[in-house]
């Protein structure tokens, strides 16, 4: 045994003692190590061939709270037999159960079992027992005075085939549990034994250079502990970002370097911004009840500070003002404007950016935004959901610029093979045109809308060149990028999920 450590030779002697067979947790109290250095020293000497490690299934049965309590006192039925028999083999219910000393809850408990085993009979207009003589202990009685005195678990293989039968009984009455549990057993193997018998002293093993080895000289002559590193261990998971946060920020980071700034806002907006500026008239379905979310208190925000843009927004929806169009030609609302809701995409954003004082031409923007609508949940919707969105202003934009920035976007963001467009309508773009992207393995997807803003959009706004625009669904995005074929999945708590992802 020269070659074995300090444990490996304690759990063979310890076998020897035990006459060559015993089971984890006898080893643990016996050579008094913890489990995990039984198990260590254990899968060491299986390897080489010094024990056997069988593994034997087993099924424990343990008494919950009800139970024990049943287990002291005996099963609510037997105590009001008793009670009724020594009330003179009648008695009211009420007055029997007070003899029995049984809390209420338990009441018609017991006298549902009492009537199931016939132990007695029951008037229902008296509301009286009737028992002549009290049966002899049930199964289920013996299984709990059984639990009892094993300290209130058991194992199944250990019970008698009467005993057994009554465990389907009690853990269908809730008053036990029942857990697969697999028990190993090391056996000592021809050649552990004589292993043993060699009974070589243990020489001590060092696991670090301390000062004292070293000052000492005393390192020349001390046994380095060996590590076997092919040996499996269990395995360690570090903290890291959500997967999908990461991506986030991976877009983020080349739409900066790419010369893009950030627009930022509030989960809450006007209806001024999130629609009336982007030229959809107020009666539009998209803003009803089935497809926004309004908020209740407050009702209405403020728009004063953008009186003129505002006023000309007005004048857009009702006549065209001086876009050339002829309006929605209906009787605009200032106060329905002021109305307050969860933004339903990002491009109200967008709008804020075109009437901000800071807005630079030529130049781009973006931002990624949680959006809210009433959608249905499924593999494909939330409803609540990421947008990026983007704009580029400048003087010589054409439709072929926007297809040409959305093309790189789906390739390089999302990882897509190749993508395509088709006409699509949206208020406040046109051309419009809707982005689908393919992968290999994974198939088309559709990410989003995207098109020219409108001069009913731009010149209310004081914006007087061409503004092309895209609204992508960047959850989506993220799913084409990580195989994902259900939106649900990536906000996910699951963190065998979690542990597994790796977005590449």
């Amino acid at each position: 045994m020269a070659d074995l450590r300090a444990n490996e030779r304690k759990i063979l002697s310890v076998l020897q003692k035990l006459s060559g067979n015993a089971s984890v947790e006898q080893l643990i109290s016996e050579a008094k190590l913890s489990d995990a250095a039984v198990m260590r020293a254990a899968l060491t000497l299986q390897e080489k061939d010094l024990v056997k490690v069988h593994a034997k299934l087993e099924t424990i049965i343990k008494l919950n709270a009800e139970g024990k309590l049943h287990a002291e006192n005996g099963l609510p039925e037997r105590r009001l037999l008793n009670a009724v028999i020594a009330l003179g083999g009648k008695a009211p219910l009420s007055k029997a159960a007070e003899k029995a000393g049984l809390e209420d809850q338990f009441v018609q408990i017991a006298l549902g079992w009492i009537l199931r085993k016939k132990w007695a009979t029951y008037d229902s207009k008296t509301n009286t027992l009737h028992a002549a003589s009290a049966p002899k202990e049930k199964s289920d009685e013996k299984l709990l005075h059984y639990l009892r005195g094993c300290k209130e678990h058991a194992t199944l293989g250990e019970l008698s085939q009467e005993l057994q039968a009554a465990v389907q009984t009690l853990k269908k009455r809730q008053l036990l549990t029942t857990e697969d549990k697999t028990r190993r057993i090391l056996e000592i193997t021809a050649m552990g034994k004589r292993a043993a018998q060699e009974g070589a002293k243990a020489a001590e093993e060092v696991t670090q250079l301390t000062p004292e080895l070293i000052i000492t000289g005393k390192w020349r002559t001390a046994k380095l502990q060996k590590y076997n590193i092919e040996a499996p261990v269990a395995k360690t998971w570090p903290g890291k970002k959500h997967p999908y946060l990461s991506f986030l920020e991976e877009v983020r980071a080349k739409l900066v370097t790419l010369g893009f700034k950030e627009m930022t806002g509030t989960n809450v907006e006007t209806s001024f911004f999130n629609f009336d500026a982007l030229y959809t008239p107020q009666d539009h379905p998209a803003r009803e009840e089935v497809g926004i979310y309004f908020v209740k208190d407050p009702e209405f925000g403020d728009i004063s500070a953008y009186k003129a843009a505002a006023a000309n927004v007005k004048a857009t929806h009702e006549n065209g003002w001086r876009t050339g169009s002829s309006g929605w030609r209906y009787k605009y609302s200032m106060q329905e404007a002021k109305r307050l809701i969860l933004r339903g995409h990002g491009t109200c954003l967008s709008a804020r950016t075109l009437l901000s004082k800071r807005l630079e031409v030529p130049s781009r923007y973006f931002s990624i935004a949680r959006c809210y609508r009433p959608e249905v949940t499924d593999k494909t919707h939330l409803s609540e959901f990421n947008q990026v969105e983007g704009i580029v202003v400048d003087e010589k934009l054409t439709l072929r610029d926007l297809l040409g920035v959305l093309s790189k976007f789906a390739i390089e963001i999302a990882g897509a093979d190749k993508v395509r467009f088709k006409p699509d309508y949206f208020p406040f773009t046109e051309p419009s045109v809707e982005l689908s992207a393919y992968k290999e393995g994974y198939g088309w997807t559709e990410f989003g809308g995207s098109g020219i803003f409108r001069p009913e959009v731009t010149l209310p706004l004081g914006v007087k060149v061409p503004v092309i625009a895209w609204g992508l669904g960047i959850d989506r995005l993220f799913m084409m990028r990580a195989g994902i074929d259900d939106i649900r999945c990536i906000f996910s708590q699951s963190l065998d999920w979690l542990r597994r992802k790796e977005v590449t």
